[in-house]
């Protein structure tokens, strides 16, 4: 029977805590990215993800992702927990740490999910469409995939694809949280088409200050995060702190070396976009990768997320916030990287089951890129019928008159700055 540990009780109370700070981090890096008249709109949909997700969750989601009996493979049992009725037994503890801690722990990773993708609606999403998407997307799209990976369902050791010599890593969400956020945002801004002037006018960062300070609450909130799902205060979490580290800084000079040669100048923008794709690559990888592994994996984040934003241009798509060349692109990659540098010693790759430069053959790399694959499937069939059934009951995009004079008024009733345009 399980006894209480306060130390690890403490140490995810405090990443618990941290990862809660990263969305109204994201608020301010959202928010400053957007223009003047979409501000606060922006900002809302953070907010408000944190809140409707936090229901969710409490109500099925956390059954639904690992804490209700499984349902073929495919999800919890959703009555299982329902309303964290069994969480919230005060002497239900696992690893010494209360199940209810757990479930909010959980949560946080849920909202940071879903509002990631509102990044790629900016200035054209209909509110009321958004806070129904949230709902229904947190429910049947991100608990799921969450079971599947660290739920014991389709996509871990033990569901039906994979073994326990072989099977696939994402220590704290490559797949579930930034490839499936990724992804959703891709099919939702299909779905929205493209704002009016999109690739003919600038839509320049209204507030760059805000970008700065959003980056780096996101950082200093992703060591919960990251070192947080070690789920106790030990070897692994400072493995997983160093990495992070690493990764960031690198991602950061990846980006901004990417930039100069470029463009001819390292924006600050940059900077902070380097900071959120080195994040975004080594949340997978960071407790399999080493320290020159980790400086590996977040340099290519760095240039591959600085290009991949391009793309939206070339392709014609419009992810406002780049949610998908950063999140998509990063989160891929940092999936694949562990089947490339995973090392043996790591929390992840402790087994010996090593990357491929590593003398692990490609067994690894293999197991990344199908469970990706299928979450990637099953990502964007979801996503486009929750975005279809919206758009054609209550409409998914404002009005094009709503979207020259902004967004912030007609849907909020204010605006962010007085003289706001």
């Amino acid at each position: 029977m399980d006894v209480l540990d306060t130390g690890s009780t403490a140490w995810i109370l405090t990443c618990a805590s941290l990862v809660l700070l990263m969305t109204p981090g994201l608020a301010f890096l959202y928010g400053g990215m957007s223009r003047t008249k979409s501000v606060l709109n922006m900002m809302m949909m953070s907010f408000s993800a944190l809140a409707i997700v936090a229901i969710t969750w409490i109500a099925v989601g956390n059954s639904m992702a690992g804490a209700g009996t499984s349902v073929g493979g495919l999800f919890g049992n959703p009555f299982d927990d329902f309303f964290l009725k069994s969480s919230m037994d005060v002497a239900g503890l696992d690893g010494g740490v209360p199940n209810a801690l757990w479930a909010g722990f959980g949560a946080t990773f849920a909202i940071i999910t879903t509002a990631l993708i509102s990044g790629a609606v900016a200035d054209r999403m209909k509110f009321a469409a958004w806070v129904t998407f949230a709902t229904l997307w947190s429910i049947l799209v991100y608990a799921p995939i969450a079971f599947w990976v660290w739920g014991g369902g389709i996509l871990s050791d033990a569901g039906p694809i994979f073994n326990e010599d072989w099977y696939p890593y994402d220590f704290a969400g490559g797949t579930v949280v930034h490839i499936n956020a990724g992804v959703a945002a891709l099919v939702l801004a299909l779905l929205l088409g493209v704002r009016k002037g999109f690739g003919k006018e600038p839509f320049k960062p209204h507030n760059l200050p805000f970008v700065m300070l959003g980056a780096a609450l996101l950082w200093f909130g992703w060591f919960g995060f990251n070192a947080g799902s070690a789920g106790a205060a030990d070897e692994a979490a400072g493995w997983t702190w160093l990495t992070t580290t690493a990764a960031t800084a690198a991602a950061v000079i990846g980006w901004l070396v990417t930039e100069k040669i470029r463009d001819g100048k390292a924006t600050s923008l940059g900077a902070a976009s380097g900071v959120v794709a080195g994040l975004v690559a080594i949340t997978p990888a960071c407790a399999a990768v080493d320290a020159i592994g980790a400086l590996i994996v977040g340099l290519l984040a760095g240039v591959l997320s600085a290009l991949a934003v391009g793309l939206k241009y070339k392709f014609g798509y419009d992810d406002s916030l780049d949610v998908v060349g950063i999140h998509f692109v990063s989160g891929l990659w940092g999936t694949l990287a562990i089947g490339l540098l995973a090392v043996a010693g790591s929390p992840d790759a402790g087994d010996g089951n090593t990357g491929l430069f590593y003398g692990g053959g490609g067994a690894l790399l293999g197991a990344q890129a199908i469970a990706a694959g299928i979450a990637i499937a099953y990502c964007a069939v979801a996503t486009l019928i929750i975005g279809l059934v919206i758009k054609y009951t209550i409409g998914l995009r404002v009005t094009e008159e709503i979207e020259l004079s902004g967004i912030d008024l007609a849907e909020h009733g204010e605006t962010a700055y007085e003289e706001a345009k």
